[in-house]
């Protein structure tokens, strides 16, 4: 039901027609990168590598604004309505298609007002406890959350994001009952997880693994179907004890409607030589983050497919927005 970040159809959109002189002297000036969460979440800390190679790449300052809130529809509504000259850049995940079969009003049209430049990464998350949860394995925290419903709480970077998501499906799948308190970003769930205000959290790996390392959480399973890279020696959580469990965060840029082709185009070529260089991948991978990098065309599909994929797992699940 999920997708992998490598299987995109490509389906071709008009937007990414070259473009002609409507691109030419572009970028004249400092760019903004509007990232709709808290400082610390895996978005931030990916966008915050990439920052200064664009610098380099295009000529001007990039820079990341963080501007969380409103299931991101706050830092996304930004870009939605910013004068579309691809000098703010906003940055989508998995909320930004799930959040249209959640939400009664959006402030912008998901499909209308924002256009897609690239997908940039796909970041496996990882089920973590707080060391005072007597459970050390994914089993023995099913085992503890049926014995205890309703008592066992989990974070998440607010409502409708990956962690919030991830966490109703794993509900969904093993029968068990646990209560869910947003933050305002990953950061800050994190830091309520590594504090013990909430006792689990599917937390990306870039926002997490130093704690493991640490000592200050335990990873009990990652969330993609086969093991990563980042942490070789946590099972994945299909193979510790929910077959067919997959979920994971994605982001990517996007840019508003309007924004000259060639600009578009300038800005994708940039994110893909930017991702291309060995440093840039080799942290983002340390991080457990998978570098991608896609053709506008790519992406739209992408967008497109999450969208239909969300609207039918919320309504399965029955999540709602609290």
């Amino acid at each position: 039901m999920f997708l992998r970040g490598g299987i995109i159809l490509a389906i071709a959109v008009p937007l990414v027609c070259a473009g002609p002189a409507s691109g030419q002297g572009y970028p004249a000036k400092p760019i903004r990168i509007v990232v709709p969460y808290a400082p610390g979440g895996s978005t931030d800390v990916v966008f915050r590598i990439l920052a200064p190679r664009l610098t380099e790449i295009l000529g001007q300052t990039v820079v990341v604004e963080n501007r969380p809130g409103g299931s991101s529809t706050i830092g996304l509504d930004i870009a939605a309505k910013s004068p579309p000259d691809g000098y703010t850049l906003g940055i989508p995940n998995i909320t930004f298609c799930a959040n249209p079969s959640l939400m009664k009003k959006m402030p912008f049209d998901t499909e209308k007002d924002l256009v897609p430049v690239s997908l940039v990464s796909v970041v496996t998350m990882v089920l973590a406890v707080h060391p005072s949860v007597p459970a050390r394995s994914v089993k023995e925290l099913i085992a503890l959350a049926k014995a205890r419903p309703g008592t066992l709480n989990y974070g998440s970077a607010g409502n409708a994001s990956a962690n919030h998501l991830a966490t109703a499906r794993f509900n969904y799948m093993t029968g068990t009952s646990m209560v869910h308190i947003p933050y305002k970003g990953g950061g800050p769930a994190v830091v309520s997880l590594v504090s013990g205000e909430t006792a689990l959290l599917f937390a990306t790996i870039p926002s997490s693994i130093q704690h493991f390392q640490t000592g200050k959480l335990i990873p009990l399973g990652v969330s993609s179907l086969k093991r990563n890279a980042a942490l070789p020696d946590v099972p994945s959580i299909a193979e510790a004890g929910v077959p067919g469990y997959e979920a994971f965060e994605w982001n990517g840029v996007v840019v508003p409607t309007g924004t000259p082709p060639a600009v578009i185009e300038r800005l994708h070529q940039a994110l893909a030589k930017a991702l291309s260089i060995p440093e840039v991948r080799e942290r983002m991978v340390t991080l457990g983050a998978d570098p991608v990098g896609s053709s506008p065309e790519e992406f739209a599909a992408f967008i497109r497919k999450e969208l239909a994929t969300w609207s039918k797992v919320i309504k399965e699940v029955g999540i709602t927005i609290d």
